[in-house]
């Protein structure tokens, strides 16, 4: 047997051996046991002995051991010979007929909390969970439930708390005998059980109620208006909308006002459908039924059939039935604007959150990508479906809809908005510099030819861009300064500015204010602090969408788990984590949030972009952007920019009609080494042919000087500056006269 899986039976068998070798004068070895040699029984039974002996060594071992039997994601043992969850032979069935069922939930839990075995504990105790789940929604253990509800007394309760257990599992057949008319007795049974499983039951009923014949309607009705909800409104109001019999349209009825009260003139089904799509993409509470689990059940009615059930990844859920309930708007309203837009965000966010290899199996690969939907829909769709991603602080929605409107807006489009709003401008704003960045390029791409609010932020926005597009900011917070610094070390060696370590975000308040944007920001605070700090910041314009990575102690982390549930923005890190895996939490947030650092060939493209932006803005001459505003910081990047960005710079400058402009231009190329000397001379000379000379006495001077020296290349260069500067008191002719530099 492997070091550490000790059996407390197989060694009390060994030192018998050893006993009866001795008195028979020759003590053997016993061969070690292999571990697959041990019992799954004796594992599970020494797992829970040393638990509860605080032996955790020897726990860690036997657990380990007992989940190496099992696949993946819980053990490694190959697929076709582990041991199952559920079934014969299978973990549920060990645990629950060792006799060891309570004492092995007590170990399994105190284990959880317990830092040498927290993992393998958690584990067991999820496996076995899971393997209760599908022992539950086994079609046969279902099929087997449902016939005892025509048991005895004993036998129908078993059954109520089994499928009760199995919950959306169990409705495919419990609708079958639901509408079974050949047994009275199993149909009330299968109502009152529908009625009883609540929210489990909605999602299959409504699908069933649009396409089941009307007989059966009324049945479905019945069920739905006795589970109070008003997500069954939509499919109750179409159902009245679209039948042609009275009595399903009076049950429709019926169960509407049972439900909400009246039936209301001032909305159709279309509307409400696209309501419940609105719910959904929101991800509200309670319409997800099995939140911490992987896969989700959508539905889907079949009159040959019956019920038909598809397994979804929980993370693709929400949009894939905000998507299906659009579809349904725009079936029963095809002029439904804000259904389009719905539709095209949850599509947009469905690619998005598509992991790597996953076949959809609610969006066939026959369908076209989501951007073509997003810019066959137009820019006020766009528009609306940015104005949604500003609102969730969604910074990939956000981006993904400013990519569809620069492929679709013009200057007109700009103005285009949702009433009084104009989320592009909004975008100018938005709390990440990508956002800003891409609305402030497809607004100097449109070249607006009126003003609009905002519009000033525009240069600025593309000058960052075009000089520094990875500077990234970052706060650290800490109660304790010297845990602060070091993980405010840690982020500069990153490469993030980080402000003035603090203790709360008001004493850094102007810092704040001064930083363009706010990047990230890690706290080490208290669990209350943490959570008062996460609703500031959201609270702050320039912070509501900035990545949160907070580092709680152990006690805290439970309830701020809860708290920051479903929080897209926030992740927690446990206290004492190795700075590695705070810069993988901060990593993996950062680019989960906002699309990742602007670095290497990302920041090239923004560069590239906003300086190509830039000069057509100054080619333009329009009055809405004032180029000049790029001016300074350009200059600025004139001294650290190299190589093909430093000349597209320089053709920025060349264009702007200022005299410290041609003049830093004119001291770029003097300082230049010569090999970058005449393309920047060239710029210079653009300059001067645009705007005449402003250079000043001390540069005429060098140009003299470098009129008579250097390469032919390099001296023709120079020559066509000075003729450019139109200079009066420098002439060509002496040089025509004397070839000699030296004597001229």
């Amino acid at each position: 047997m492997p070091t550490g899986i000790r059996s407390h039976s197989a060694l009390a068998s060994a030192l018998r051996l050893l006993s009866v070798a001795a008195l028979a004068g020759s003590i053997v070895a016993s061969p070690a046991l292999a571990a697959d040699e041990t019992k799954p029984d004796d594992l599970l039974r020494d797992y829970i002995h040393y638990v509860r002996i605080a032996r955790y060594d020897l726990a860690q071992s036997n657990a380990q051991a007992l989940l190496d039997r099992l696949a993946a994601p819980f053990g490694k043992a190959d697929a076709a010979t582990a041991m199952p969850l559920s079934g014969k032979g299978g973990l549920v069935e060990l645990i629950e007929r060792s006799g060891e069922l309570a004492r092995f939930e007590e170990a399994a839990s105190r284990g959880s909390r317990v830092g040498e075995i927290e993992n393998v504990s958690s584990l067991l105790l999820r496996a076995y969970e899971r393997g209760k789940l599908e022992q539950a929604r086994n079609a046969d253990e279902i099929a087997g439930s449902i016939q005892m509800l025509l048991g005895t007394a004993r036998q129908r309760l078993v059954a109520r708390e089994r499928l009760a257990e199995a919950g959306e599992y169990a409705t495919p057949q419990l609708l079958k005998a639901l509408i079974d008319r050949q047994n009275p007795a199993l149909r009330a049974e299968a109502f009152q059980i529908l009625v009883d499983m609540g929210r489990q039951s909605l999602a299959p009923l409504q699908a069933a109620l649009l396409k089941i014949e009307p007989g059966f309607q009324e049945v479905i009705i019945s069920a739905l208006s006795e589970i109070p909800s008003s997500t069954s409104l939509p499919f109750l109001y179409e159902v009245r909308a679209t039948t042609s019999v009275d009595k399903v349209r009076a049950a429709a009825e019926r169960a509407i006002v049972k439900l909400d009260g009246k039936v209301r003139t001032d909305i159709d089904a279309a509307e409400l459908h696209r309501l419940l799509a609105e719910r959904y993409l929101r991800e509200d509470d309670g319409l997800v039924m099995f939140p911490g689990e992987d896969r989700q059940l959508l539905w889907d009615f079949n009159p040959q059939i019956g019920l038909v059930m598809t397994s979804i990844d929980t993370k693709l859920f929400n949009e894939a039935v905000a998507m299906r309930l659009s579809e349904r708007s725009l079936t029963l309203d095809a002029q439904n604007l804000d259904a389009v837009s719905l539709w095209v965000a949850a599509n947009l966010l469905r690619e998005a959150q598509t992991p790597e290899g996953y076949t959809n199996p609610a969006y066939p690969a026959s369908r076209r990508d989501a951007m073509f939907y997003a810019v066959a829909a137009g820019p006020a769709v766009s528009q609306r479906v940015l104005a949604r991603g500003l609102d969730r602080r969604d910074t990939l929605l956000a981006r993904r809809a400013i990519e569809a409107l620069q492929r679709t807006t013009g200057a007109r489009g700009l103005a285009t908005g949702i009433g009084t709003r104009r989320p592009l401008v909004e975008a100018l704003r938005y709390p990440n510099r990508r956002v800003q960045f891409d609305a402030a390029l497809v607004m100097a791409g449109a070249q607006p030819t009126e003003s609009f609010d905002g519009s000033e932020r525009v240069v600025p926005i593309l000058a960052s861009a075009a000089t520094n597009p990875g500077a990234r900011t970052a706060v650290v917070l800490s109660s304790d300064l010297e845990r602060g610094n070091s993980l405010a070390a840690n982020l500069r060696t990153a490469g993030f500015n980080v402000l003035p370590v603090a203790r709360s975000m008001t004493d850094i308040e102007s810092d704040i204010a001064a930083a363009p944007t706010i990047e990230l920001v890690i706290t080490a605070l208290s669990g209350d602090a943490s959570a008062a700090l996460a609703a500031d910041l959201r609270a702050r314009p320039k912070t509501s969408a900035t990545p949160l990575v907070a580092i709680v102690s152990s006690q805290a982390e439970p309830e701020l788990s809860l708290k920051f549930k479903g929080d897209r923005l926030t992740r927690l890190v446990r206290e004492g984590a190795e700075p590695a895996q705070i810069a993988e939490a901060v990593r993996t947030l950062v680019d989960d949030v906002s699309g990742g650092t602007i670095a290497g060939d990302d920041a090239a493209i923004y560069q590239t972009r906003a300086l190509a932006a830039l000069r057509d803005l100054a080619i333009s001459s329009g009055t809405v952007f004032n180029v000049m505003d790029a001016a300074m910081p350009l200059v600025a990047s004139l001294n650290t920019a190299s190589g093909s960005v430093r000349l597209r710079t320089a053709d920025v400058l060349s264009l702007i009609n200022d005299a410290r402009v041609q003049q830093a231009l004119m001291d770029a190329a003097l300082a230049a080494q010569p090999a970058d000397m005449i393309p920047l001379m060239n710029r210079v000379t653009d300059s001067a042919k645009r705007f005449g000379n402003r250079l000043t006495e001390r540069q005429i001077s060098k140009l003299r000087t470098l009129a008579n020296t250097g390469s032919d290349q390099q001296a023709t260069a120079v020559a066509a500056l000075i003729g450019a500067l139109n200079l009066p008191n420098i002439s060509a002719v002496p040089m025509i006269i004397n070839p000699d530099p030296a004597k001229n």
